[in-house]
């Protein structure tokens, strides 16, 4: 059951996005357990290959990426009945638009953090698959979400807690409106 603070979010999808280090994960899982609803860990829904390339420094494709980003959009499409939040890269619009595929409406909040703070919080991970390499292959792929696109960017380089309000700050915005 939703607390005042908290909107409505039936049917709703709110995907945590940004690159490798940003603290998405951290705060979709967070921000699900604020808003009650369902989470999905992205990078659960990659292949074993995917995994493979990564942990090996090889960037991912296209290709490889699209068969990662249609069990995302399936799994979201599968909780349109509550809604959901996923923490997932998606990293160009291309990508965003198959999430929008999803059943139900989709909201992107993008957590930006500075490259120097990405590293050294990716350089403190252990248990990770992807090695710091990658990032620049990250930085580079990255196309900022777009005035168009429905959603918002929120400073990720203040603490998870702080993230998280700004981002529940975002979703009331998006609902309420």
């Amino acid at each position: 059951m939703s607390s005042p603070d908290v909107p409505s979010m039936t049917g709703v999808h709110v995907v945590v996005m940004g690159v490798s280090g940003s603290g998405k994960s951290t705060v979709a899982a967070a921000l699900a357990e604020r808003l009650t609803l369902p989470f999905g860990e992205g990078d659960e829904f990659h292949g074993e290959r995917n995994r493979a390339l990564m942990a090996a420094g090889v960037p991912l494709t296209d290709a490889d990426r699209a068969p990662w980003l249609l069990a995302v959009r399936d799994w979201m499409s599968a909780q349109a009945p509550t809604g959901s939040v996923v923490a997932c890269s998606a990293l160009r619009r291309a990508y965003r638009d198959v999430l929008r595929g999803a059943l139900g409406d989709v909201l992107f909040l993008e957590v930006d953090v500075p490259a120097a703070v990405l590293r050294a919080r990716m350089s403190a991970r252990t248990e990770h698959f992807m090695p710091v390499s990658l990032l620049d292959s990250q930085l580079a792929t990255l196309e900022p979400l777009a005035a168009d696109e429905p959603g918002a960017r929120v400073d990720g380089s203040a603490s998870p807690a702080a993230v998280v309000e700004a981002c529940l700050a975002a979703v009331r915005l998006r609902c309420d409106a």
